[in-house]
């Protein structure tokens, strides 16, 4: 990936200009392919939450100049241990019945490694000043959520993916609406939430949405009829 790419996060808060100061990402994977990677680079303090040993050390290597603060445990609804069975950028927890690569991936998932990571709630390590926050870990989204004692401005949340769809998404939509967001825009994987009185959204913008969730509700039929026939 070009380390100059400029992510569809980055770019859409800067054309609202948002005033961001705090940003955080759950599950970063590795650094090039972090969701706020612009965001870091323009020296924003960011907070980032990643459990494999392996990824934190790249992260470290590539963002140890910049404004960060890594946390190397997973996010959970408990505080203790958690088994991770590690598939890539789709690892996931394994008492999950629901994730990206069970949905989408389940018969490339035979003798994967498993690693037991700590975990720990997100209350645990939310100060409550966060403006940014983009989750992507593979089904546990609803977990950062539950526990959050910020209100972010923006939130970008994995909620679907081909055959997938969150398995907590009547969960996190619920909260949504009772902490009065509303979504922003959607890409092939995440939804993005805005605070209402944070940012208006143009009819542009909502007929962009309506066209894309559109898209990504047919292509979750059509990959859930050739898993199941063909």
């Amino acid at each position: 990936m070009n380390n100059d790419e400029i992510k569809l996060l980055f770019k859409r808060v800067e054309e609202k200009n948002l005033s961001i100061k705090h940003v955080c990402e759950v599950g970063v994977y590795l650094p090039q392919t972090s969701n706020i990677l612009n965001f870091i680079q323009n020296g924003i303090k960011a907070t980032l939450v990643e459990p494999d040993k392996n990824n934190i050390e790249a992260i470290k290597n590539y963002f140890g100049k910049f404004n960060i603060t890594i946390y190397p445990f997973a996010i959970y609804d408990y505080n203790g241990t958690l088994e991770l069975i590690q598939f890539g950028a789709s690892t996931f927890a394994a008492p999950l019945k629901s994730s990206p690569a069970l949905v989408n991936e389940k018969n490339n998932l035979n003798d994967k490694n498993k690693i037991e990571v700590e975990c720990r709630r997100f209350d645990e390590i939310d100060d409550g000043s966060i403006d940014l926050l983009s989750i992507d870990t593979e089904g546990c989204e609803w977990f950062v959520l539950k526990f959050m004692k910020s209100r972010p401005k923006v939130i970008s949340i994995e909620t679907h993916g081909d055959a997938y769809v969150n398995p907590f998404i009547n969960e996190i939509r619920k909260w949504m609406k009772n902490n009065n967001y509303k979504i922003w825009y959607k890409d092939l994987t995440d939804s993005v939430f805005v605070k209402s009185d944070s940012v208006e959204i143009s009819y542009k913008e909502k007929f962009e949405l309506l066209n894309k969730t559109i898209i990504i509700n047919w292509r979750t039929i059509e990959y859930r009829f050739k898993k199941r026939y063909l």
